[in-house]
């Protein structure tokens, strides 16, 4: 159930944006959708059954594996439900973090991740285009934190849901007033934000790492 949940929100998501994008984007694109979108949302497709072979419960089996078996550090937790969950999110979203950093300063790793800074325009398709290899090794990264730290299944899921909505999200090209921009981007991963990591200066790319919350770079 909890796939269908994610896949229907995905879907909801991406057509909404899309819509956006039709009728107001940030910025007009050389390249058409026609050229770039069939490739993009195929390596997306093939991402998903990828994962779904060699993963078979991804990381949701992983958490429900490690409270079967009492693993980790939150399966001996005696404190706060609602803290648990809390600190359960952000240990997540610092190791994608630190991820993405990984991928970009090691050498073979960048040879994957470079895939997805190839796209030549940047839209709601850019979220999903990634190299096989790279989420795979994403996967097991995030799999690995999850059986460490033993965090639930409930944590497991609200964050997979958000990392797949907000990708989605700071990829797209679309269109926020700027005075609504300028507040956003103090507690969100804006499209702006994130398009200057997709800069095709080498500096500009070591900056906005994050998909949900722009404090990481600042700490």
């Amino acid at each position: 159930m909890d796939i269908y949940v994610r896949f229907f929100a995905f879907v909801l998501i991406t057509l909404a944006l899309m819509v956006w994008e039709f009728f107001a984007p940030r910025k007009t694109q050389a390249i058409s959708r026609i050229q770039r979108w069939p490739a993009n949302f195929a390596m997306g497709f093939a991402n998903i059954l990828l994962l779904r072979l060699a993963f078979a419960g991804a990381a949701l089996g992983a958490a429900q594996w490690a409270v079967d078996r009492g693993w980790g550090f939150f399966n001996l937790w005696q404190g706060p439900v609602i803290l648990e969950f809390i600190l359960s999110l952000v240990i997540l979203d610092l190791a994608i973090y630190a991820q993405h950093r990984l991928f970009h300063r090691v050498p073979w790793l960048w040879r994957l991740h470079r895939v997805h800074h190839a796209d030549l325009e940047l839209d709601v398709s850019s979220g999903v285009r990634f190299h096989p290899l790279e989420s795979l090794l994403s996967m097991a990264i995030k799999m690995a934190v999850v059986l460490g730290f033993g965090v639930g299944v409930a944590s497991v899921f609200w964050f997979e849901l958000s990392l797949n909505l907000l990708a989605m999200f700071n990829h797209s090209n679309i269109y926020i007033p700027a005075p609504l921009e300028r507040v956003l981007r103090w507690f969100l991963i804006t499209p702006d934000l994130h398009r200057i990591h997709h800069s095709v200066q080498p500096d500009e790319q070591q900056h906005n790492f994050g998909f949900s919350v722009p404090w990481w770079d600042q700490i």
